[in-house]
């Protein structure tokens, strides 16, 4: 029988960070029909035809002007090995990793067609009636609990995401969810250089169609601060305000500047979701969620709930209770 510890192994730098070796090759010629998907300030993501099994994947590659830079080849290798180990039915399995013909980075993995949950709440905020038929609030919830399960099991793992937000949810055209995007995540006791990205960093990150460019609207305090020491209570911080979101279709900070908005989100306590509603209608919002987003989003960690399974709970608890009294 499996032991709990052997099913859910630490992830290690060791196991993630390490270059291709020397004259490692693939048959790289079986990809074509590139067509693009996203592009950012530090990599560029395409569909592409797997000759070989006759699929359309996507690939993604470092961008040609870092592809010699030691530490973004560093990070692009941890985050294709991140995504490879985390196997879980709501991560998007990793086919291939190796080198371009030009020596550059690149891996490819499963193609998700669908949209993301910012795109869902985006026709929801604008009352479009295929949108309000598809997503009630009981189908946002389930959404937001399958992400969550995805990051319960990289906690497990030692991984931590720290880029939430609802780009990286996503939808996919037969109801499955996935969290994507683990280019910043941090593995436990990984060294100080790569503490948690600044804004610089997420402005850099893919941008394509349906996403905010370098959105800081779901970074905790402490990592807005810059603490060294962050830890899996930032994960749940950001899946507070996307429950908050998810309620009035609002965020619960948003200045004017980047720098307005850091300030709200290190000083201000948030208006109520129920105070916020701007839902066309109006939606009815349950205290009993809006208390499980206000506490994720406490400005200390220690007042939040503890671990990404706590909330899981609560809100599960949430939705067999509304069950049992329908």
């Amino acid at each position: 029988m499996t032991s709990l510890k052997d099913a859910y192994p630490s992830v290690f730098l060791s196991l993630t960070d390490v270059d291709l070796p020397v004259g490692f090759t693939n048959d790289y010629s079986k990809y074509t029909e590139f067509k693009p998907l996203a592009k950012g300030g530090k990599a560029i993501l395409q569909t592409c035809m797997d000759q070989a099994l006759g699929r359309i994947v996507v690939h993604k590659s470092i961008h040609p002007h870092l592809q010699d830079n030691i530490r973004e080849r560093r990070r692009f290798m941890r985050e294709a090995r991140i995504s490879a180990q985390l196997q879980h039915p709501n991560t998007i399995p990793i086919y291939e990793i190796g080198r371009t013909p030009d020596d550059n980075l690149y891996f490819t993995m499963k193609r998700i067609a669908g949209l993301n949950l910012y795109q869902v709440m985006d026709r929801l905020k604008w009352g479009f009636p295929s949108a309000e038929a598809d997503f009630n609030l009981d189908r946002l919830l389930e959404i937001l609990l399958q992400a969550c399960y995805a990051l319960s099991n990289a906690h497990a793992h030692g991984v931590l995401h720290r880029d939430l937000k609802p780009e990286n949810i996503l939808i996919g055209q037969f109801g499955e969810v996935s969290l994507v995007d683990w280019g910043v995540a941090k593995i436990w006791g990984m060294p100080n250089e790569d503490r948690t990205p600044d804004q610089k960093e997420r402005a850099e990150s893919l941008t394509g169609t349906g996403q905010r460019p370098g959105t800081p609207l779901y970074m905790s305090p402490e990592q807005i601060i810059g603490n060294f020491y962050v830890d899996n209570r930032a994960d749940v911080w950001a899946i507070g305000v996307m429950l908050y979101e998810l309620l009035c279709l609002e965020v619960p900070f948003k200045g004017r500047t980047v720098h307005q908005t850091f300030d709200q989100i290190i000083h201000e306590d948030p208006v109520l979701p129920s105070k916020r509603n701007s839902g066309r209608p109006k939606r009815f919002i349950p205290s009993e969620l809006e208390s499980i987003a206000m506490r994720a989003m406490s400005k200390k960690p220690a007042d939040r709930q503890q671990d990404i399974s706590e909330v899981i709970e609560q809100i599960r608890s949430f939705r067999n209770h509304k069950l049992l009294i329908s």
